[in-house]
């Protein structure tokens, strides 16, 4: 009795911590919860002992242990509710960053304002979806002219009406220079060229798509794959081209001599306009306001159209301005049921995660409980684990611990090997990991490794709870 109340003496003046045999009594919450442990071992084979070898000194007094009482104090970090709402906040900024981004693009981008150059006989169809459009707004940029006006179906138009038109221009092209004219075809729309050079230098002419066709030829006048024609012309002659798709179109020619060149061109067109007699809206583009209110549960087509030319009118092109007025409550309405999607997915995935982790409370304690009742004769080398098949874990870090010691980190006098942290190699061991149950780090350390997905340094399995061994 005198032997085991001297080592139980000693024990308690070191403050060791075994892991590997004590019991936990109590509610297992995520409180504090104390519990009074008791644990007896018998000494029966004494190593002699060894004045050279650390370790061995440390297995030899351990093995003289008969009686250890202790207390601990266990703790469980769990930083899942601050986690959680981390996430909802982030999840909230990403949606909200989201639908603003969507918004302006609606907005500046696809239903954004827009000028259209207006040639004779213009004819252009504009779609929208009411559901982001409340109005379509037209104006003049320059002073207003009468002629362009715009017009409101509920169906779309047809496109069976058709006009003709001759234009003759005479053009003196600069050296390096081009002339060009614009017209807004529709799909099934005719253009003959006839040209006539009175001098030798020849002349390019180019048929082109849109603004892009005109620059790609512009930045190179040799690349015929840029336009819709291209065409090197000298003397007299006609060149035929049909239209495929609604769009502008440019017929533009240009001098790469180096003189100046007088050409004569006469344009024939034979252009397809929409049929505008069964509008419900018209307006003139003149009047200061020319707005078509769209209907929401409803579809809605505007067509812009101009006339062909008018005597007394030099310009005879219009540049007109659309403006798409934005319907408000679906982008209001729309935010808000994303944001309550987002908010149910949270609660949802809130709710499975609790009910997965009470299905798995019941496992999680016998792997809490079991494993630290130890068998007596277990090796000494397994403190720390409460798994028997990772006992050889335990010796490789002891066995790390004692080369650090002996490569220039003296054991401080009263200090176990065993219960330094393998991480830091200062603090003592007071905690442990759940599930694997060993205890191989100081809290602090062991903290760091939860705040992420980490794992045990011991086993390599993954952790969810850190709990803290305090002694009394």
């Amino acid at each position: 009795m005198e032997e085991a109340h001297h080592l139980h003496h000693h024990h308690q003046h070191q403050h060791l911590v075994p892991s590997s045999s004590a019991s936990v009594d109590g509610p297992s919450t995520s409180s504090l919860s104390t519990s009074q442990v008791q644990e007896e071992e018998e000494g029966r084979n004494e190593l002699p002992r060894n004045e050279d070898n650390p370790r061995h000194q440390l297995s030899h007094h351990s093995s003289h242990a008969s009686v250890i009482s202790y207390r601990i104090n266990i703790t469980i970090s769990n930083v899942a509710p601050s986690e959680m709402w981390d996430d909802v906040w982030s999840y909230l900024f990403v949606l909200v960053t989201f639908w603003f981004f969507a918004s302006m693009t609606l907005i500046l981008g696809c239903y954004g304002s827009v000028t259209f150059q207006l040639g004779p006989n213009c004819s252009r169809l504009i779609k929208t979806n009411t559901l982001f459009v409340q109005s379509i707004e037209a104006k003049e940029v320059y002073e207003p002219n009468p002629g362009p006006i715009l017009y409101g179906f509920h169906k779309p138009p047809p496109l069976d009406v058709e006009t003709t038109w001759t234009e003759t221009h005479k053009a003196v092209v600069p050296i390096d220079f081009h002339k060009e004219w614009v017209y807004f075809l529709n799909k099934g729309s005719k253009v003959d060229i006839f040209y006539t050079i009175k001098s030798s230098a020849p002349l390019s002419l180019v048929v082109a798509q849109g603004k892009n066709g005109l620059v790609e030829w512009i930045d190179d006048p040799s690349y015929p794959n840029s336009t819709l024609s291209w065409n090197i012309i000298f003397g007299s002659g006609k060149i035929e081209q049909e239209i495929l798709e609604p769009s502008n179109y440019y017929l533009a020619v240009g001098n790469l001599n180096s003189e100046d060149v007088e050409v004569e061109l006469t344009f024939k067109m034979k252009a397809v306009i929409y049929n505008t007699t069964h509008s419900h809206y018209m307006c003139s583009i003149s009047n200061p306001l020319c707005r078509l209110k769209l209907s929401l549960f409803r579809t809605s087509f505007a067509v812009l159209t101009s006339p062909g030319r008018i005597e007394g009118y030099s310009d005879d092109d219009w540049h007109v301005k659309i403006s798409y007025r934005p319907r408000w409550i679906t982008y209001i309405v729309g935010s808000g049921i994303m944001t309550l999607l987002m908010m149910l997915t949270l609660k949802f995935c809130n709710a499975f995660q609790a009910s997965d982790q009470d299905s798995n409370q019941p496992g999680e304690m016998r792997s809490e409980r079991i494993p630290l009742l130890t068998p007596k004769d277990d090796d000494i080398s397994s403190r720390g684990s409460s798994y028997d098949s990772i006992s050889q874990d335990g010796r490789d870090v002891d066995e790390l611990l004692a080369a650090n010691s002996l490569e220039g980190k003296p054991l401080p006098e009263g200090e176990n090997l065993q219960s330094l942290c393998v991480i830091c190699f200062d603090a003592p061991r007071d905690c442990f990991f759940l599930p694997c149950g060993h205890c191989a780090a100081c809290f602090a350390c062991a903290s760091r490794i939860a705040e992420e997905p980490g794992t045990c340094p011991i086993c390599r399995r993954s952790m969810k709870k850190v709990r803290k061994i305090f002694t009394v």
